[in-house]
């Protein structure tokens, strides 16, 4: 009898997650800082419609997702928008471009969270329960936040699915509680509901382009779905689970949003909305329940924000480093310290960009560059699709309609240019900033290593 001789092939992912699992996934990264920080911001660029922004951003997603689902079942692997560029156009750069500007997009939401934490909740928290005279530096707090989530990101952060469900459900409660108290609103007769049509513009600006000025930046609270499909290669039955459980988490998401702000137009006029900026919630609290302690909500909406930067600035750490273990930027970066087996030189980088950022820009910026950056990858995913056509795979497997990506692709180019959107051009400095330093980091590589091939399958491992 032959003696077995140990296999050397690497073993694959456990396949844990089930159906119910993948939709509270799909939910919990898609609620966050959005809808959290962002609510003021976009109430100050429409006015009282703000539902409208809410919405139309759901729909773009929405075109989006069906491109997603389409390749996640033909292309069950867990490397997401890269992965698609570089099998649909085979250009190297491309591919790298679009990796390095989802993981800025990483570093931006993180950075904007942070300074939802250090400027709005926290902020919050410490009036409650000390005096108003007892003040603390935002930008101050916010650039230790970004160093403690390094901190736990050096130490090695294990994720679990099963535990996303216990934060989803914490998130969703905050918003389920400002949705409580619109129902309540209306039920005794409080609130404008005359509000909810009125669509400010600013001088020589358009209704037009105040909406899509304003779904421009709520687009940023729609993001997330397209994470799920790094969990491809962990799903049981990917191609079968991923089309229902991430159409209907994107509905639930976008429900919650629009009816949080139905409920902020009709207890509270935009211009003190947009006052508020990333208060705005709380300030939706304090008006429509008076006697709720503002401090639950305000540790709720701590808890969002600081979940939505952590997973946020472990996704960005871990691409630079698989871009370096791929020798596609300088091997340097993907150093792994010998004890805490992490890799400390990207997450020293990545989180020194979050320094920066949060120490140079506001909410509304980081945002709007977030939103930018996702906008450009998801055009580009969206002709993937198409052109991805000509591969038959060998399995059956979800296929959008024709219009779902030709639709898809037109309306996220439409949103990120800068004369139609009506997107302030500091969202483009600022990602032209990041993707100026994937550019010197490329350039750097090719000079010390020559043409290295992408396998971008391997970038998020």
């Amino acid at each position: 009898m032959a003696e077995a001789t140990p296999s050397t092939e690497q073993p694959e992912l456990k396949r844990a997650i089930g159906p119910k699992l993948l939709l509270f996934f799909v939910i919990g990264d898609i609620l966050g800082t959005g809808i959290y920080a962002l609510t003021g911001n976009v109430a100050g660029k429409i006015g009282g419609a703000l539902w409208l922004p809410f919405l139309l951003a759901f729909v773009v997603a929405f075109l989006t997702a069906f491109s997603y689902l389409e390749l996640v079942g033909k292309y069950p692997k867990a490397a997401g928008a890269a992965l698609y560029t570089n099998r649909a156009f085979k250009i190297q750069f491309l591919t790298f471009m679009v990796a390095f500007a989802v993981m800025s997009s990483g570093i931006t939401s993180a950075s904007s969270a942070a300074l939802a934490f250090g400027r709005t909740y926290l902020q919050s928290v410490i009036k409650e329960f000390f005096s108003d005279t007892f003040t603390v530096s935002a930008t101050l707090v916010a650039i230790l936040f970004i160093i403690a989530l390094a901190g736990i990101n050096f130490r090695g952060v294990s994720e679990s699915v099963k535990a996303n469900v216990v934060l989803t459900c914490i998130e969703l409660s905050g918003l389920l509680i400002v949705i409580a108290i619109g129902i309540y609103a209306i039920a005794v007769g409080d609130g404008d509901p005359g509000r909810l049509t009125e669509i400010h513009t600013a001088p020589g600006q358009t209704a037009l382009l105040a909406v899509t000025s304003a779904t421009a930046l709520a687009f940023f609270a729609m993001v997330g779905f397209e994470d799920s499909v790094n969990m491809a290669e962990e799903c049981q039955d990917p191609v079968r689970i991923f089309p229902k459980a991430m159409l209907w988490g994107m509905g639930a998401a976008a429900l919650i949003y629009v009816a949080v702000a139905i409920t902020s137009s009709l207890l509270i006029p935009s211009d003190e909305l947009a006052k508020a900026g990333s208060s705005a919630l709380l300030r939706v609290v304090q008006v429509g329940a008076p006697s709720f302690p503002l401090w639950v909500f305000s540790l709720i909406g701590l808890f969002a924000v600081i979940n939505s930067a952590l997973i946020n600035m472990l996704m960005a750490s871990r691409l630079i480093y698989g871009m370096a273990n791929e020798r596609i930027i300088p091997r340097f970066f993907g150093t792994v310290h010998p004890f805490r087996r992490t890799p400390w030189i990207s997450i020293v980088f990545t989180s020194g960009i979050a320094v920066i950022l949060v120490s140079t820009a506001d909410i509304a910026k980081l945002g709007g560059t977030t939103s930018l950056l996702l906008l450009i990858v998801f055009t580009i995913v969206n002709v993937a699709v198409l052109v991805l056509r000509k591969e038959k795979a060998e399995h059956k497997h979800f296929r959008a309609p024709t219009w779902a990506p030709v639709l898809g692709a037109i309306t996220c180019a439409y949103l990120a240019m800068p004369v139609l959107s009506g997107r302030p051009w500091d969202d483009y400095k600022i990602a032209g900033y990041l993707l100026a330093a994937g550019l010197v980091l490329w350039g750097i590589n090719r000079v010390t290593h020559g043409r290295v091939e992408i396998h971008p399958e391997k970038l998020s491992k």
